[in-house]
C-alpha cells in the first residue's frame, strides 16, 4: 500500500525549503574571495568585511583592494539584476537586461549573500569590462562588525584604461620585451613602474583602514 511521507512532502511544498533566510547583519562578518575573471595567473584578494556593508561601501573596498581609481562606472550583478550607483539622468533610459536595476546604496551585502558558496559579480569599467567573482568562503557570527581586512591576495590589479583583458596581456608582452615596437611607448604611457606580480597586504590594509563605515 502506498503511503505518504508527510515530512518529506511538507519540505517539498514549503517555499522556505529552497530559499535561505537573509542574514542578520549585526555582528556578522563575511570572508570573501574576490577573483578577477579570465586572467591567468589569477589576480585575487581574500577579504573580511561586515555583512552590513552597503554595496556602495563595498565598491570602495574593492577599488582599494585591487588598486583601481574609481574613474569609471561599475555594477554588482546577481542573476539578471544589477545594483549600480544611481544617476537620474541615465536611469530614465530602459534597462537593457531581462532583470531589474537597483540603487546600490539601498542594499547591504547581507541582502544578496546569505551563506557559504553564495556569489555575485562585480564589474568595473564597462569599456574594459573588469569582471570580478565575489564568493562567500565563510560566514562568521559574533565577529567585530566594523573590521575591513585583507587576509591574503596575489598580483597587482591591471592599470586603468589598458584595454581590458586583451590590452592587459598586450601590455605585459610589450613591457617584457625591450625590442617590442611599442615597448617604449607603453612604458611612457604607464608613467610609473608597474610590476604585475606585486602585492602588498600591508599597503592594501592601510588603504582599507581609511574607509568610514
Amino acid at each position: 500500500m502506498w503511503r505518504v511521507n508527510w515530512t518529506q512532502l511538507s519540505l517539498i511544498l514549503s517555499p522556505m525549503a529552497k530559499a535561505p533566510a537573509p542574514l542578520d547583519p549585526v555582528r556578522v562578518q563575511l570572508q570573501l574571495k574576490v577573483t578577477l575573471l579570465e586572467i591567468r595567473p589569477p589576480i585575487w584578494r581574500r577579504l573580511l568585511v561586515p555583512a552590513k556593508l552597503r554595496l556602495s561601501q563595498f565598491h570602495t573596498v574593492l577599488q582599494r583592494a585591487f588598486g583601481w581609481t574609481n574613474s569609471h562606472l561599475h555594477a554588482f550583478q546577481i542573476k539578471d539584476d544589477s545594483y549600480e550607483a544611481f544617476y537620474p539622468e541615465s536611469w530614465s533610459e530602459d534597462f537593457p537586461g531581462p532583470g531589474q536595476r537597483y540603487d546600490e546604496k539601498k542594499f547591504h551585502l547581507s541582502d544578496l549573500l546569505h551563506a557559504k558558496g553564495d556569489w555575485l559579480t562585480y564589474e568595473y569599467d564597462f569599456g574594459d569590462s573588469w569582471r570580478h567573482k565575489v564568493v562567500v568562503e565563510k560566514v562568521l557570527p559574533d565577529a567585530p562588525s566594523k573590521t575591513i581586512t585583507c587576509l591574503a591576495g596575489a598580483r597587482a590589479g591591471p592599470p586603468e584604461d589598458c584595454g581590458g583583458i586583451s590590452g592587459y596581456y598586450h601590455l605585459l608582452e610589450a613591457m617584457a620585451d625591450p625590442k617590442h615596437p611599442e615597448h617604449e611607448e607603453l612604458i611612457n604611457w604607464l608613467g610609473e613602474s608597474f610590476d604585475p606580480e606585486a602585492f602588498s597586504i600591508e599597503n592594501v590594509n592601510f588603504l582599507l583602514r581609511s574607509i568610514k563605515l
